[in-house]
């Protein structure tokens, strides 16, 4: 039966069978399985709601938009907007890389950036909300995992939480600094880190099929 699936012994399993790769590959898996359980742990109750129920603010001076628009989460911009902040997503990465999330700030990034510090904060309020706008545009393009009906539902939702945990498991410094960011209390952060766990819930309900109920989400959890 379905209710008798364990998604946190089905992680473990992942992790272990991939850790012959060497202790630090199995330990950046577990860092991007913990990034998981954070999103779930901390999702607000309306989003839980059907995607078709709820907005979200693009920006922090941006028109509500809904979950469902085609940009991933902002509204509004221009060619030369959407490319600063696509700007200042990769040179947070490269900021991570080079100094960890200790060292990162939004005036770093826009330094690496090439634009004005100014400039920087009309898109992002913190170094919390980069980071996790980083992860959000990550996930959402991350190819859909192929659904095999043929499958049974364990296999198939142990597949789609095999591509989440792997998203940023090969970049440690980035995932460590997504589990941080996500743990943070701004609004911009919340409205994000509800997004990402619909998009995830989403991804996990296509994998269930016929028997994506509520009460086996809600079990769904990778620690």
């Amino acid at each position: 039966m379905v209710h008798e699936f364990s998604p946190q012994s089905h992680c473990r399993r992942h992790v272990v069978g991939i850790c012959s790769r060497g202790v630090q590959q199995c330990e950046n898996l577990l860092d991007a399985a913990n990034l998981a359980g954070v999103v779930f742990g901390h999702m607000s109750s309306s989003a839980i709601a059907p995607l078709s129920e709820r907005t979200l603010l693009g920006a922090s001076t941006a028109e509500p938009q809904s979950l469902d628009s085609p940009e991933p989460t902002r509204a509004g911009l221009s060619a030369k907007q959407a490319r600063t902040v696509q700007s200042l997503a990769a040179a947070a990465v490269e900021e991570l890389r080079f100094g960890g999330y200790e060292h990162l700030t939004v005036r770093n990034v826009a330094r690496r950036a090439g634009v004005a510090p100014a400039t920087a904060y009309t898109y992002f309020t913190s170094r919390e909300h980069l980071v996790t706008e980083v992860f959000w545009r990550r996930l959402s393009h991350l190819p859909e995992t192929p659904v095999d009906r043929r499958r049974t539902a364990v296999n198939r939702v142990s597949a789609t939480m095999s591509d989440l945990s792997l998203l940023v498991a090969d970049e440690p410094e980035l995932a460590a600094a997504c589990t941080a960011a996500m743990l943070a209390t701004d609004a911009e952060v919340s409205l994000l880190r509800d997004r990402i766990g619909a998009e995830m819930r989403r991804r996990l309900s296509t994998a269930l099929g016929d028997q994506a109920d509520p009460d086996v989400l809600g079990t769904l959890e990778f620690v």
